[in-house]
């Protein structure tokens, strides 16, 4: 199913693909329409375009492709499922994450992966292709983020990395994180680390065609809570 979103606000938009019985929705000209697949499960969406705030909020087994950017709070409460964006990412992508993954090509702004959180086999997984604005992994609790820094000269996470984190993990490639808070610990990945993450990183490069090999033959920085960090102290038993 193809659908011109031209036109179309946000509500009307939605409710067309909510109501569809198509397995896989394709949406072009999309610009700027909030809330797009929001609490979808069972369908795929292609979008060509640049959605809104909050796409794919709440997603619960949906899978997402955007041939362009996407603006702020991208994958906000995310459950299950995955959203992949050709281009860049606003600020807070990944907000309070549950689940599932979100693959950026580019760059994000500000607070992504604020409040990722994981319970049991739900790990919710975020990786950057290019750089991070400040606060990346503010107080997160749990899950995976990656920043590869593929193009990115300079620092590749911007300022107050890991404020508040007390669970999870941050991994940097080939550049040390300069000026940490004090609850966060950081040290070169070790190889059974690098494991962990190389099926994310391959199908990273697999969906946007860069070498896995490459980049996984590369340092990676790892940055996880002080154990004596106060807020890991509030969510964990001693």
């Amino acid at each position: 199913m193809q659908i011109d979103t031209k036109g179309l606000g946000f509500a009307e938009l939605n409710e067309i693909v909510r109501n569809s019985g198509e397995q896989t929705i394709e949406l072009y000209n999309v610009c700027g329409q909030r809330y797009i697949a929001s609490g979808l499960s069972g369908k795929e969406i292609k979008i060509t375009g640049t959605p809104g705030n909050a796409l794919g909020a709440y997603l619960n087994g949906c899978n997402i492709k955007v041939f362009g950017n996407a603006q702020d709070a991208t994958g906000d409460t995310l459950n299950s499922g995955s959203i992949f964006i050709e281009g860049s990412a606003g600020d807070a992508c990944g907000y309070a994450m549950r689940g599932g993954k979100i693959y950026v090509k580019e760059n994000v702004g500000y607070r992504a992966g604020i409040h990722m959180k994981e319970y049991k086999d739900m790990k919710p997984v975020i990786v950057i292709g290019g750089k991070t604005g400040d606060f990346l992994g503010e107080y997160q609790a749990g899950g995976i983020i990656v920043v590869l820094a593929i193009k990115s000269d300079g620092p590749s996470v911007g300022s107050y990395c890991g404020t508040g984190m007390h669970g999870g993990k941050i991994f940097v490639r080939k550049t040390r994180p300069k000026n940490l808070p004090p609850q966060v610990s950081v040290s070169k990945a070790e190889k059974k680390e690098l494991e962990a993450i190389s099926p994310y990183i391959a199908e990273f490069c697999s969906v946007f065609g860069y070498d896995s090999g490459k980049l996984l033959s590369d340092d990676y920085y790892v940055l996880s809570p002080n154990t004596k960090n106060p807020y890991h102290r509030l969510y964990t038993q001693n």
